[in-house]
């Protein structure tokens, strides 16, 4: 370059030169003349601007900024709970049921905290307002710092083998602290069971039971859903019925049976039974009663029941098998379509009738039976799968009666737009589940997020009649009974007056029970 431009420069007006140009300052004092000098300082600049805002960023970021952030989320990652915090639930993984037991929890004013062994991942929740603490699963000091003798309830939800070591590390630090674990595989119930495990939960093996009871309901009469302080909740179908095009105020159930009508499923929606509701050919009645009225309505009910036919189950996982041995055991015939030949050959001895084959494929379903169905049931962990099935079905078959699992509670207004007749979810499933456990009965799960349960009557509320509290227009809840003094009453009429002390049964979903409680306190 000194030959083309017939001039000399020092070392140090050539670096000079170089950082001017490079950084863009540009004094101009030292310039090229010629074309190929400035194609020389073109080819300075240009680079001297990527090393600006590529490298050095890049650089700065990678070994001054990156370390620094990661240190500052590891400082505000908490290590122990305050010493005041007692009656508290320890959720040791913060998953799908475990946002939705903290849903169910804080209207409840019960505490929580998640056990989070990483360190950044427990900054990061901590961060978005989850009470959370970062420790080892199987470190006794990290119990001590939960407060563990203090804790209400253990939940271990993450995989069984995890699940066992924190079983059996919560019990050496305590034996009398409650321990809910999930159990993925059927063969690991027992194996939490002798670890410790107050009560353990196969979750999927519970779905497919739930799934397969609705898809018998309506096969054998009156299909009993669930039971809460002596109050039993059973459901039916109107086809085939004298309530067919009748109003519930018609039906006259409460005063020949002394039950009441306190839902009405249709279309994956659970309806409010108003007196003027019409029941149509298509509804699912839920009813609510005491077991020995229900027994004798379903003994009415018994000479016009409907046999409905074969089941499709669509699926043979885990939820599936469950669903399927829940349908034999009632008696119902259950053809299945499963797409794995290995899986569908261990079906053979299980189901009347198994079709190996996609149930995307139009020949296969028709062969696995679909119309002589009356009803089908999906059981993919896929929502995409069995939203796609859902519509494709109720196109194949408008009558079909749809029933389907979902793994996500966000899906559950799409599956209902696909058509689906009922469906229940896998994560609200569980979080309904552990807070049956925390409240001390057995879960009453009438569909996806919808659950009955027992409310304390605010003192807002006593001495009201129930049509003055407006309980069902202002937060959705449906009042089923009134308990006082350990008397039951199921037949509600709206001049009832409530006492204070009374314990209210209600069926609503998390949303109205939090509603409630933010109304009437």
């Amino acid at each position: 370059m000194v030959q083309v431009e017939g001039r000399s420069f020092s070392w140090t007006t050539a670096v000079y030169w170089t950082v001017v140009t490079m950084s863009t300052l540009g004094e101009g004092e030292v310039v090229f003349l010629s074309d190929l000098g400035r194609v020389f300082t073109l080819i300075v600049l240009i680079t001297g601007i990527l090393l600006i805002l590529v490298l050095l960023p890049f650089t700065f970021i990678r070994f001054f900024y990156a370390p620094w952030l990661k240190a500052q989320l590891r400082l505000r990652a908490p290590r122990q709970l305050p010493s005041s915090v007692r009656g508290h639930v320890i959720i040791t993984n913060y998953d799908e049921i475990a946002a939705g037991l903290i849903e169910r929890l804080q209207p409840e004013g019960i505490p929580y905290v998640v056990l989070e062994p990483d360190v950044e991942v427990a900054a990061r929740l901590y961060d978005q307002g989850v009470s959370v603490v970062t420790g080892e699963f199987d470190s006794l000091e990290t119990y001590e710092k939960l407060r563990l003798e203090q804790a209400r309830l253990v939940l271990a939800n993450r995989e069984d083998t995890t699940n066992t070591n924190i079983t059996l590390t919560v019990r050496e630090a305590s034996g009398s602290v409650p321990i809910v674990g999930l159990a993925e595989d059927e063969d690991s119930i027992d194996i939490l069971d002798l670890s410790g495990c107050t009560h353990v939960l196969p979750l999927k093996i519970r779905l497919g039971e739930y799934l397969g009871d609705r898809a018998s309901a309506g096969v054998l009469n009156v299909d009993l859903i669930g039971e809460l302080s002596g109050l039993q909740i059973a459901e039916f179908s109107a086809r085939n019925t004298p309530l067919v095009q009748t109003t519930v105020r018609e039906t006259k159930m409460r005063k020949e049976f002394g039950i009441n009508i306190i839902g009405l499923w249709h279309r994956g929606e659970l309806l409010p039974a108003f007196p003027t509701t019409v029941i149509t050919d298509e509804m699912m009645v839920v009813i609510v009663g005491e077991p020995d009225k229900l027994s004798a309505f379903d003994a009415k009910l018994e000479t016009v029941s409907d046999t409905g036919g074969p089941v499709l189950v669509i699926g043979g996982g885990k939820v599936g098998r469950a669903a399927i041995r829940e349908l034999k055991r009632k008696g119902v015939r259950v053809h299945v379509l499963e797409r794995d030949p290995a899986t569908a050959t261990r079906l053979q001895n299980v189901a009347d009738l198994v079709h190996c084959g996609d149930a995307n494929d139009r020949d296969a379903l028709r062969m696995a039976g679909l119309d002589e169905v009356r009803q089908v049931l999906l059981t993919s962990h896929d929502d995409a799968a069995n939203i796609y099935l859902s519509v494709y079905c109720r196109r194949l078959k408008p009558t079909l009666r749809v029933i389907s699992r979902i793994s996500r509670d966000r899906n559950l207004g799409a599956i209902r737009r696909a058509g689906a007749d009922f469906m229940l979810s896998y994560s609200s499933l569980g979080a309904d589940a552990v807070m049956s456990f925390i409240e001390g009965h057995n879960p009453v799960i009438l569909g996806a997020g919808i659950e009955l349960f027992s409310l304390e009557l605010p003192a807002s509320l006593g001495g009201k009649t129930l049509a003055q509290t407006e309980i069902a227009s202002r937060t959705g809840l449906s009042v089923v009974a009134v308990q006082h003094d350990g008397k039951l009453v199921t037949n509600l009429r709206s001049s009832m007056r409530l006492e204070t002390g009374s314990q209210l049964f209600v069926f609503g979903d998390v949303r109205q029970r939090r509603e409630f409680y933010e109304t009437f306190g």
